[in-house]
């Protein structure tokens, strides 16, 4: 019976994202139009559109009780799947897979495998989607209560959470590929779910674009990969990488890792994720924890024999991390907006994990992933909770929320914890793994005692990442210090637009949102004890030193002026840090206006060249047609007088010439 539970737990949410499209709003009801005298007429469009409210919340009901159950469901089939061999994953012993094969497609060279199967791997990271996802459902209830758009945004999540269960339980390269793609889609619609603001709209399309352009990489990496081994089989994929050449492994690693790139926002292409902002927060949460970015890294670790065995690879994944931790890191030290410092945040713990690849140890990313999943959704949606109360997203606007927000303050303290590594919150176990991992690149001496990195690139990382730990323990104590500390600031704020789920109030958020702040905490706090940690008490006491230097060094510049902002600290470097050191500007400079002046030269070419040949010739037509028309404009007299001369020219013709 566990065999069909991959299935299951892939199909659950899929058919509650098109139950949730088709039904959330069945039956549709006819509005009939009653007979409205002048006297009724302020009473009947006030009972209109309380008619309308009262279905509108029903749909939205329905809509979550669709897209809430069957998530759960999903949870459960995930959670029984890991319970003997995600513990496994982290103690070592080998638990052999779960799962089975549904069919073969015959393509004429490489045939395609419709397998699904749960191994240790898998089935950590199918606990990690679909908890997330169903604290997402659940906190979204309270979030976007009064959107009309709900029904279709639940449907979205639930299609977005069976399309990462795919890459999760896949047993085959192409297959992964169809859920990776439909991440993509979902995400571009979730991110432009307030599509109104062209700002969003242009977000949505940012993230949907930069992720397909590593995606076209990722593809031909798969196919490089699956014509070395002769099937595109994860298993016998990796059963085939001894045999391999290094060039064919290289060539394959590198183009996934552009894929990777894309997906976990990694440089160069990272830039998408901090604009994804626009959409609603539960689906910030959701990208950032449990679904786009975990892809990535989850894919390095599926096929990690294939990676360590292309050495150029690794050193280039080492390289990107280090300047993706540290420069991710920085760049949130001078946000103002919270959701987009926990959205560069995200972009240096990933890179945090990619660096653990590139050192060598699997385990302690994969370890790292599930804690971060856990602290950066609590993180995330303790920010909408803020956001719900305050009406904006800027920390200039909110402090001294604490007293008004207890239970958010108690669960963003412990996420805040995780993020930084202080003990005994999760962050600390499985930072030091990943720390331990780059110091054991380092002192191992690289590729030139047997090592997977260069000497250059184990040095550059691991420095990068001890810089890093500072920073990000400046940037958490700065965003919390400013939340919830100081003076609370009144702000007249403008009325909402319709269907904004950004409202001032009084009071804590509702239950819908609270309980799910208080049931990611638990794991944000305790997870850090699951995986049977070993300890480097050196490593260990680094990390914290320097994490508490960083928060130390920002509460005494808070402390000294606690109006103004801690990240003048910065000096110089505050402005290009709040650019995000202008890569976007780069990119604009090196990519978008050259490309959109050649379409404007290929729109010129074609309206003036193109169509101008077409043009040019109806010009030519109708002026030769205006001359015949000389000739037949109805005089008779004419035509004679043409015919006679004719024959007269024809006469004359033949007496000179004969």
């Amino acid at each position: 019976m566990t065999t069909t539970f991959p299935l299951l737990a892939i199909l659950l949410p899929f058919v509650a994202a098109f139950a949730g499209l088709l039904l959330s709003r069945w039956p549709h009801h006819s509005r009939r139009t009653p007979a409205i005298t002048p006297a009724a007429t302020t009473t009947t469009a006030t009972e209109a559109g309380q008619a309308d409210s009262t279905a509108g919340d029903r749909a939205n009901t329905r809509a979550a009780w669709i897209a809430i159950l069957p998530t759960t469901a999903a949870t459960i089939l995930a959670t029984w799947l890991a319970w003997t061999p995600g513990l496994s994953y982290f103690t070592g012993s080998a638990t052999p897979p779960t799962g089975q094969t549904y069919g073969t497609i015959v393509t004429g060279a490489v045939p395609i495998s419709l397998t699904l199967q749960a191994d240790a791997l898998s089935s950590v990271l199918g606990v990690l989607v679909t908890v997330v996802a169903l604290a997402v459902q659940v906190y979204s209830v309270g979030y976007l209560k009064t959107d009309p758009r709900y029904p279709s945004y639940s449907a979205f999540i639930s299609l977005f959470t069976s399309a990462m269960l795919l890459v999760v339980y896949a047993g085959d390269l192409l297959v992964l590929y169809v859920g990776w793609e439909i991440m993509g889609l979902c995400s571009y619609l979730l991110i432009g779910h307030w599509w109104e603001d062209r700002g969003n709209s242009r977000a949505a399309v940012k993230a949907f674009l930069v992720t397909r352009l590593g995606d076209v990489g990722f593809l031909f990496g798969i196919f490089v990969l699956g014509l070395g081994a002769g099937s595109f089989r994860i298993a016998d994929v990796l059963a085939k990488v001894p045999e391999m050449s290094t060039a064919t492994l290289v060539t394959a690693t590198m183009l996934l890792l552009a894929g990777v790139a894309g997906k976990s926002a990694q440089v160069p292409l990272h830039t998408w994720l901090p604009d994804a902002m626009a959409g609603p927060t539960p689906i910030s949460a959701l990208i950032h924890a449990a679904t786009m970015v975990a892809a990535g890294i989850f894919i390095v670790a599926r096929l990690f024999p294939a990676f360590l065995a292309a050495r150029p690879t690794l050193d280039v994944l080492a390289v990107v991390a280090a300047l993706g931790m540290l420069g991710a890191a920085l760049a949130a030290l001078a946000q103002d907006d919270l959701k987009r410092v926990l959205a560069y945040s995200t972009v240096s713990q990933l890179a945090y994990m990619a660096g653990g690849l590139a050192a060598g140890s699997d385990t302690a990313a994969i370890f790292h992933l599930l804690t971060h999943g856990a602290f950066k959704a609590l993180l995330f949606l303790c920010a909408g909770a803020v956001i719900h109360h305050v009406g904006s997203n800027l920390m200039s606007q909110m402090g001294g929320l604490r007293r008004e927000l207890p239970v958010t303050f108690v669960t963003m303290t412990i996420g805040f914890a995780a993020l930084v590594g202080l003990p005994p919150a999760s962050g600390f176990f499985s930072k030091d793994g990943l720390l331990l991992a780059m110091d054991d690149a380092l002192t191992g001496g690289g590729a030139a005692s047997g090592g997977g990195l260069t000497d250059a690139a184990a040095l550059l990382l691991y420095g990068c990442a001890l810089a890093t730990v500072a920073v990000t323990g400046a940037y958490a104590a700065r965003a919390w210090l400013r939340t919830f500390f100081g003076e609370a600031k009144a702000v007249a704020l403008p009325e909402p637009e319709p269907g904004i789920a950004h409202v001032v109030d009084v009071r804590e958020a509702p239950r819908t949102m609270l309980v799910p702040l208080v049931v990611l905490a638990v794991p944000a706090l305790l997870l850090g004890f699951a995986g049977e940690p070993h300890l480097d008490l050196g490593v260990a006491a680094i990390s914290v030193v320097l994490a508490l230097l960083g928060a130390g060094a920002t509460y005494a510049f808070w402390r000294s002026d606690p109006v103004a902002d801690p990240a003048r600290l910065l000096g110089p470097l505050r402005a290009p840090c709040e650019r995000a050191f202008y890569v976007d500007t780069l990119y604009a400079a090196l990519f978008v206006r050259p490309v959109l002046a050649l379409a404007r030269l290929v729109v010129r070419t074609d309206d003036v060249v193109v169509d101008g040949a077409v043009r040019g010739s109806g010009r030519s037509a109708r002026g030769l047609s205006g001359v015949l028309r000389l000739a037949q404009n109805g005089n008779v007299q004419l035509y004679v007088s043409g015919v006679l001369a004719g024959v007269l020219l024809i006469a004359v013709g033949a007496v000179v010439f004969t």
